[in-house]
């Protein structure tokens, strides 16, 4: 059967199955969304953000139902029953309907020889309902190594943690201060009919009550407004920023908190970003320039100095530095999958390396934020720690702030399944001489 015809649940486990071999869903799922015509693009990416976040439960339940693993060719036929697993068990989908369509998504991967194996395993699993969850694991639908490694970093949290990791997000967005005071926008919203509600911590956040496409905002495509996660929002709260001052957002890509910085100050002498992906630098070209915003825009890795500094210092640095992206789960589920336990001190020794060059070039009395959306304390508070013991002119700031919880050196958000993701922040000054 030709590529263009494949049906959705056939082309959802070749997604599923480029996850396994090691992309992003960000990498694989747009070219396999282009194979479809729009109107089926959406629950194509519900099915494959569906499996992906109950993939370790799906997982358990199907190795149990099977005598044996399937071969390696055959593998992508394991995902395809992942795929009618998760809509016989999440979604709204007509049994009859996944059976039937799921058998003839395996002729359509020319596996006709694995149909009547698809056709039982799926048959019996809806016949007998869900198992118990064999472990904590599959009851949580994370792998074994995050559940172990939350419940001794977070013993009162862990359960929550993964409980709001395996929420929807909700959709939240920023208010350009330049444009609009947030309650004129949520004036805008309501005439709009749609229920939006000021976020508790962020100033110009707003959250609506469900996702809308952002073509239904007002003034969008002029402006207005930028989704952005109401943790992610915090950053320019924390870099105390006023007119004149020269601003680095290393590591900025996509660009969020780069917009959000010029919105917040108008009158700043220059905002340099730099982020090492050439792939996603022009994303934060696209967003300035929605925004009516200038900032210079550097492609390099922000620690190589050498390569792009220009020896003038600067007065606020913000350093969203690579890291695991365990706080940001809910919205990337496919980190379930591809995040690995070994990520970890290499990560860690990245944070330090980042940390150590924007020190260099920050201005004697300039404050310099640490930001990353993990809740391992590994590449938190114990980094920021690790550093003040070998940066020992670092004055530890706060912050004075009213969300997340005081961590010693910085304060950290957990996910919360109403409102925002996990974040952290550390908050440095360099003394003036």
């Amino acid at each position: 059967m030709g590529d263009q015809q494949q049906p959705m649940r056939a082309i959802a486990a070749g997604v599923m199955l480029a996850v396994e071999h090691g992309q992003s869903l960000s990498q694989c799922l747009p070219p396999a969304l282009n194979r479809l015509p729009p109107n089926e693009r959406p629950e194509l990416q519900a099915l494959c953000y569906g499996t992906c976040r109950w993939f370790h439960r799906l997982d358990s339940e199907l190795n149990g139902r099977l005598k044996k693993p399937l071969r390696k060719p055959d593998r992508i036929v394991h995902h395809l029953m992942l795929v009618a697993l998760f809509q016989l068990r999440f979604s709204q989908q007509a049994t009859y309907a996944v059976l039937n369509e799921t058998v003839e998504a395996c002729r359509a991967l020319d596996k006709p020889h694995l149909t009547g194996l698809v056709n039982g395993v799926l048959r019996a699993a809806e016949r007998e309902g869900s198992p118990e969850p064999a472990n904590d694991s599959a009851r949580f639908s994370h792998p074994v190594w995050m559940v172990e490694k939350l419940r001794h970093n977070w013993p009162e949290d862990w359960q929550r943690i993964l409980g709001a990791n395996n929420a929807q997000a909700p959709m939240t967005l920023r208010v350009n201060a330049l444009r609009f005071h947030r309650d004129q926008y949520l004036a805008l919203l309501k005439e709009a009919g749609i229920e939006a509600s000021p976020t508790r911590f962020a100033p110009h956040g707003i959250q609506l009550a469900s996702p809308v496409p952002v073509e239904r905002l007002p003034w969008f495509a002029d402006g207005a407004a930028s989704v952005q996660d109401e943790a992610a929002q915090l950053c320019t709260t924390l870099l105390d920023l006023a007119p004149g001052q020269r601003v680095l957002d290393a590591c900025a890509a996509p660009g969020g908190k780069t917009c959000a910085i010029l919105e917040s100050c108008a009158e700043l002498s220059e905002v340099v970003a730099i982020d090492e992906s050439a792939d996603r630098l022009p994303r934060v070209q696209e967003n300035l320039d929605r925004l009516d915003l200038d900032a210079t825009l550097k492609q390099s890795d922000a620690a190589a100095t050498g390569q792009w500094w220009d020896g003038q210092a600067f007065d606020r640095i913000l350093l969203d530095v690579p890291c695991s992206a365990s706080g940001v789960i809910r919205r990337h589920p496919d980190i379930k999958l591809l995040r690995r336990e070994s990520d970890i001190v290499p990560l860690a020794a990245i944070q330090l390396g980042l940390l150590d060059a924007m020190w260099a070039i920050l201005k004697p009395g300039g404050r310099l934020v640490y930001a990353t959306c993990s809740v391992f304390p590994q590449e938190n508070h114990r980094i920021i720690q690790r550093f003040c013991k070998q940066q020992t002119d670092a004055i530890l700031v706060g912050p004075n702030a009213q969300w997340g919880r005081d961590m010693g050196a910085g304060r950290q958000l957990l996910p919360d399944p109403f409102s925002h993701d996990g974040f952290f922040y550390a908050v440095l000054e360099k003394p003036e001489p």
